[in-house]
């Protein structure tokens, strides 16, 4: 006769549900929460380290097509969560790590060319950057038609005429880039939609429409003389330098306006389109520079003065062309309110440039002719965690939805592929949906650093002396050698809590962790009989986790459950030999009386 269906005692449920509520065995790393795509840092680290690089790569490109791409421009926000930076300052150098794998492994045979059968439906993707080539992958992979259309004749987006040729080489962009045509996905290039196409005919001729074409338009703050020759947007000049290694109006003295990454790429430019003195100057002090610390500690290597706590006030003209610009110290940027309005003092000084540029934002064209309504800095407005907009077959991403860096754009078209995958097979947008890890997350991981950690210090990839690089185009950053990045990956702290999994055998036998073995007995009331069986009793697993679980007392307590749902007797078939064994050992056929002692007084013989 079988096991009657068990009723758990209350004590037991409310456990496995405090168990299964606080228990950080399934939480994700630091790294990994921090990854908008999700990318599992800390197992390809640890592959690394290893030296399983074709392992390591696979587990990359299980998220990121651009491997090599990000392993050089990642703006990395999960090295800012690294567990070592924020106990010792000193955070693994993931993008580099990414970097050197992708060029030490990655090999087309290892690409995910599988695509589901055609759906028959057909999507058009407006922009061929990060965003677009996401969403046009993970689009084309469930079976759709995909055709990306971009004005510029090159793939990449900004990426490509955004980010400089010296920090991203474009053979890279056009090598990973060649995965999406492989896929079947078709591109037209220099096509401008709003120009040479209507916005209206993409949407009568395909069944969902992404918009992903970035933030192209750079900004030019009002102050004096700044229609004057010689003044350009950083989209402009970046753009301009990308395409052509050079700029319009020859160059000597150039004053970059702004403390952003941005900012840094136009001042390092123009030294190698012949600058002779380089400035920069922004409302940010030094010590509050948006830029990244490796793009400034380069940037002054290289030569470029700082004018950080300055900000410009006039530009000086003669005859139409810049001759020089007034800058004035800054006395605070926002007031009481926290709005920004800036409050300058009276010092001032003139420095004379014939160039500046414009690094002070950049801004979102509209490409639908009004159909959809825009915000700030053009940004169309799109609900949050679908990305739809006011047309139900129209969605947006990357920089056109609010996405500040490439790993983001990328999270943003994946984001939207799911939608209109969604949107294209009549599925609700949001029914069943972990938003929540299609983006930045908190994790619940929270443990104590081991005792015998040490600080060991970041390693540096190597870069090029900064006389020979600032003058041409070629790489500055040579990347790791391999015994370099087998020991930065050694110095990763594996973050996860896994001690009650160390100190107990019996547990990895039905899972990775207690949440994972007693989520069936917290959500839905079942467990089975072996795993309460299995515990010892030891309790070694509550005393070294953090939170003090009472693993224990779930497994041994529950028996008595078990027996009562089993007429008294222990489910486990294997017990009825040791019950037997139990009634024999105390039969009169295997036990005699002890001399001397009492009538009924027996032990065994």
């Amino acid at each position: 006769m079988g096991l009657n269906r068990v009723i758990f005692s209350d004590s037991v449920l409310n456990d496995a549900k405090k168990i299964v509520s606080e228990c950080m065995g399934l939480e994700d790393a630091y790294c990994k929460s921090r990854c908008p795509m999700g990318t599992d840092v800390k197992k390809y680290i640890n592959l690394i380290a290893q030296k399983r690089y074709d392992e390591a790569i696979k587990v990359i490109r299980e998220k990121l097509f651009l491997p090599q791409t990000l392993g050089r421009i990642c703006a990395h926000p999960c090295e800012k969560e690294c567990r070592r930076g924020k106990e010792f300052n000193q955070p693994l150098a993931i993008a580099a790590l990414k970097r050197f794998v992708a060029e030490k492994a990655d090999k087309e045979e290892f690409w995910d060319l599988k695509v589901d059968s055609d759906t028959g439906k057909k999507v058009a993707i407006i922009g061929a950057g990060p965003a677009g080539a996401q969403a046009a992958i993970d689009l084309r992979k469930r079976g759709h038609s995909v055709t990306i259309f971009d004005k510029l004749n090159v793939v990449g987006g900004m990426m490509r005429v955004g980010i400089p040729e010296y920090r991203l080489p474009r053979h890279i962009i056009d090598y990973e880039y060649s995965y999406l045509y492989k896929l079947g996905i078709e591109f037209k290039l220099g096509v401008e939609i709003g120009k040479d196409i209507k916005f209206k005919d993409l949407l009568e001729n395909y069944d969902a429409v992404l918009i992903a074409h970035g933030a192209h338009k750079g900004n030019i703050i009002p102050i004096p003389g700044n229609t004057a020759e010689g003044v350009y947007t950083a989209v402009d000049y970046l753009k301009e330098i990308s395409l052509t290694r050079k700029i319009s109006k020859p160059v000597k003295k150039v004053m970059v306006i702004g403390g952003g990454d941005v900012a840094m790429d136009c001042a390092r430019s123009s030294w190698r389109i012949g600058a002779e003195e380089v400035y920069q100057c922004s409302l940010e002090g030094f010590d509050s520079l948006p830029a990244s610390k490796e793009e400034v500690k380069e940037a002054i290597e290289e030569g470029v003065i700082f004018n950080a706590g300055w900000g410009p006030v006039e530009i000086l003209e003669e005859n139409g062309k810049v001759v020089g610009i007034k800058i004035k110290k800054v006395k605070s940027i926002f007031d009481e309110k926290g709005q920004f309005n800036p409050q300058y003092e009276e010092e001032t000084k003139v420095i004379q440039v014939d160039t500046i540029v414009m690094a002070t934002g950049q801004l979102v064209e509209d490409i639908t002719d009004g159909l959809i309504p825009q915000t700030s800095g053009g940004r169309y407005v799109v609900d949050k965690n679908t990305l739809a907009t006011n047309i139900d077959k129209v969605f947006v991403a990357g920089d056109a939805a609010g996405s500040r860096i490439v790993v983001e754009a990328m999270a943003l078209g994946r984001k939207a592929a799911i939608s209109i995958d969604r949107f294209l097979n009549n599925k609700s947008l949001t029914e069943d949906r972990d938003f929540e890890k299609e983006w930045f997350h908190e994790t619940k991981l929270d443990i104590p650093l081991p005792e015998d950690v040490e600080d060991i210090p970041r390693l540096s990839p190597n870069m090029r002396p900064a006389e020979e690089r600032k003058r041409d185009f070629n790489e500055v950053d040579l990347g790791f050698t391999e015994e370099q990045a087998v020991k930065e990956a050694s110095r990763c702290l594996k973050c996860e809590c896994k001690l009650c999994m160390k100190e107990c055998i019996m547990m990895n036998e039905f899972g990775s962790c207690p949440k994972e073995i007693l989520e069936p007995l917290a959500k839905h009331g079942t467990m089975e009989p072996i795993i309460a069986y299995s515990c010892n009793g030891c309790d070694n697993c509550t005393i070294v986790c953090p939170k003090q679980l009472p693993m224990k007392n779930v497994f041994i307590s529950s028996r008595k459950d078990f027996v009562k749902a089993n007429n008294g007797e222990s489910p486990i078939k294997g017990h009825a030999a040791i019950k037997m064994h139990q009634l024999l050992g105390f039969s009169k056929l295997f036990t005699i009386k002890v001399r001397g002692g009492k009538k009924n007084d027996y032990k065994d013989r």
